[in-house]
């Protein structure tokens, strides 16, 4: 087959990462940028020496596969014109803001025959990968909590870097549907599900409609509990963090690397701790390039073409993708009740 045709829509920080992770996987081409600011797309398609478009329609003629790269509130209505012109679609996260535009983007492309996939490189880190299958095949024993934790700093330069970000009609959110949301998709992967939230969120040092401050208690699918955290006012930020415990172990992940990772190989016998072996696990000490944002995109990237080339599901789906989405706008919808339980099965449209 030959090389798959992408065109990223969207010119914006986030592009160059794309550009990297296309150009640097087997079997795919660049080929366009578009941006509905001429001078943008322009300027990054002299940069990688590939066509600039400032029109939609004419963008996507040369194409197979287009990278949404838009403000998020704009991700469904581009993904939705690129599948009905037959081109597969890779989104930046979130899928989209809302629960039903998400979802017309999956039916979109399901009725068009195309993939749909939706960016959160982080199940391609290694050791993420290896939590979720010891979490999920028993090498924990039974889960009874998952923690995830995303506190870093935004100043307010970055707010007003975009007239969309921190609004609630591109942005869909703040701390949690932006930057959070990778680890929300983390934590509710690697524990199963999740069934309900309470929670509490807040627009504490910021000048901008959505909230930089989130807590949320959860339950999973299998009664497990957890929290899940989120900031953009922890000055100066910290790095992202999942905890999982387990009956017979616990992992601790920091930005993507494992850093604790014991579990239990005898029986009890002490009373207050167990007598156990706590030597590392899965070569902690390796430096793993999956840690690395790049790389960890461009094996997402390498994923979803070789999806298209070999007409199978993309290892995360648009349909997949609806989960952190679900789980985030439960989280709202619970802090606007004043903390009362929201199940995710309440936000069906």
């Amino acid at each position: 087959m030959s090389e798959i045709r992408f065109g990223i829509l969207g010119c914006g920080n986030i592009s160059k990462t794309h550009v990297h992770g296309i150009t640097h996987s087997d079997g795919a081409t660049l080929v366009a940028v578009c941006d509905e600011v001429g001078e943008k797309a322009k300027k990054l398609g002299e940069e990688v020496s590939v066509a600039a478009f400032s029109n939609f329609d004419e963008f996507v003629k040369e194409v197979d596969a287009v990278v949404v790269a838009l403000p998020s509130g704009m991700h469904a209505d581009y993904a939705v014109r690129a599948a009905d012109h037959g081109k597969h679609v890779l989104t930046e996260k979130p899928l989209d803001i809302t629960l039903a535009n998400g979802l017309r983007m999956v039916e979109a492309c399901e009725a068009a025959g195309v993939k749909l996939a939706c960016i959160s490189q982080h199940r391609f880190a290694r050791d993420m990968k290896r939590l979720h299958d010891a979490a999920q095949g028993g090498e924990l024993g039974t889960l009874i909590q998952g923690d995830s934790y995303t506190k870093w700093f935004r100043s307010q330069g970055y707010y007003d870097s975009a007239g969309w970000r921190g609004t609630w009609a591109m942005d869909g959110g703040g701390c949690l549907m932006n930057q959070g949301v990778h680890y929300v998709d983390m934590i509710q992967w690697i524990m199963g599900g999740v069934r309900s939230v309470q929670a509490r969120v807040r627009t504490a040092s910021h000048t901008i409609e959505v909230e930089d401050q989130a807590i949320a208690m959860v339950e999973y699918n299998n009664g497990a509990l957890g929290v899940i955290q989120g900031s953009t006012s922890a000055y100066p930020g910290m790095s992202e963090r999942i905890e999982v415990h387990g009956t017979k172990g616990t992992v601790v992940i920091e930005g993507d690397r494992a850093k604790i990772w014991v579990t239990k190989e005898v029986e009890e016998q002490e009373p207050f701790g167990p007598s156990v072996t706590l030597g590392k696990a899965h070569d902690l000490d390796e430096d793993p390039t999956t840690a690395n944002w790049n790389e960890a995109h461009r094996l997402q990237i390498q994923d979803f073409t070789n999806a298209i080339r070999e007409n199978r599901d993309p290892f995360i789906t648009g349909r997949q993708a609806l989960e952190p989405l679900k789980v985030i706008l439960a989280i709202y919808e619970s802090s606007h009740r004043g903390g009362s339980p929201v199940g995710l099965e309440e936000l069906l449209p």
